[in-house]
């Protein structure tokens, strides 16, 4: 084979390979179509950067029009990935992000996937003793970690466990602040989400941990079926926070996001990242630790803290409740749970 025919046959090869990266980059937009093309939508930002090399290799090719064309559209799939096409208007609805007035109070929520057999559990209670956030939402509670936890009682005195059905998978919230008066804490959808009714400065406030499944071929999609009903009884003011296996931009979390009422928080960049994976390879990762909010609630800072010995970073959110935000009538949420889905009895 002579050199100029070994180059076409790899300039061949090449552009086969851009263009499926890029039929597959295509098919990730069609997530709300079915789930399976919704499963590629989480690796926009990776088939976006594969179809943009590629295409920058041909464009001194008899492929470069073609080329051309498909890096265009890598880098505007890309764009998406971030929240700078929502001031256009083109990106999804998000949560915005903005500074607390000086005179208001300002809380914290810690989200961690404490991942159910780590290794060095005293990272995590380290962490939360100086970050010192007033509530914790967690997953993957086992029941080593329900031991480790309740070393933080005293610190933490309101909290509501939900157990999956295997003692893995749960998920908890933990509060320094009191629970709403004659509000019950609720386990829902078999342990994979929790909420509970926190009184913020005489504000009640509904706080839920959310741990969703893989997705397609997994069954995510059912999942967040299933979960429409509870969502939808959340408080008109409140945050959830938690492991959605889905990432920021995909359709299975706007499909969440649209069950609660809820906006979706700014993504704070890759959180999950493949346990035999160096940690210099973060930036390859998936942003699959989301926070929602609605209403009366005003997220003001977000970030992705260090490791602690699970494949997800904790991400440390500041936010703060708008002044004159209306109370939920007494049992209105418990009323419309309990019509909605048949509740677990949580573990306090």
């Amino acid at each position: 084979m002579t050199g100029a025919r070994l180059q076409r046959t790899a300039a061949d090869c090449a552009n086969a390979a851009m263009l499926a990266a890029a039929l597959a980059l295509l098919a990730g937009f069609f997530g709300s179509f079915h789930p399976a093309f919704d499963s590629l939508a989480h690796f926009r930002a990776h088939l976006a950067v594969v179809s943009a090399l590629l295409a920058l290799a041909l464009l001194a090719t008899n492929h470069r029009l073609l080329a051309l064309s498909v890096l265009v559209f890598a880098t505007v799939a890309f764009s998406t990935t971030s929240s700078a096409l929502t001031f256009l208007g083109l990106g999804r609805v998000e949560a915005g992000l903005g500074a607390a007035p000086a005179d208001q109070a300002t809380y914290r929520l810690l989200q961690m996937n404490l991942l159910f057999d780590n290794p060095t559990p005293e990272k995590v209670l380290s962490l939360i003793g100086r970050t010192k956030p007033d509530v914790v939402t967690v997953e993957e509670v086992s029941p080593m970690w329900r031991d480790k936890l309740a070393l933080l009682a005293a610190a933490y005195p309101h909290s509501v466990f939900c157990s999956y059905p295997r003692g893995y998978f749960g998920v908890a919230i933990l509060s320094r602040r009191p629970l709403a008066p004659g509000a019950q804490p609720q386990c829902l959808e078999r342990g994979a989400l929790a909420i509970a009714k926190v009184d913020f400065g005489g504000t009640a406030v509904d706080v839920a941990a959310l741990h969703l499944r893989w997705p397609w071929p997994f069954r995510q999609p059912q999942q967040i079926e299933a979960m429409a009903g509870p969502l939808g009884t959340l408080a008109d003011t409140a945050i959830m926070a938690g492991d959605c296996n889905a990432a920021t931009w995909s359709a299975a979390v706007r499909r969440v996001a649209d069950a609660g009422g809820l906006k979706v928080m700014p993504s704070v960049g890759p959180t999950w990242l493949y346990y035999r994976l160096p940690e210099f390879l973060r930036f390859s990762g998936l942003p699959i630790d989301q926070v929602f909010s609605k209403g009366g609630v005003l997220i003001h800072k977000a970030e992705r803290l260090e490791s602690t010995g699970s494949d997800h970073l904790p991400v440390l959110v500041d936010f703060s409740i708008r002044p004159g935000t209306p109370e939920e009538p007494d049992g209105e949420r418990e009323t419309a749970i309990a019509a909605a889905w048949p509740k677990l009895p949580p573990s306090l």
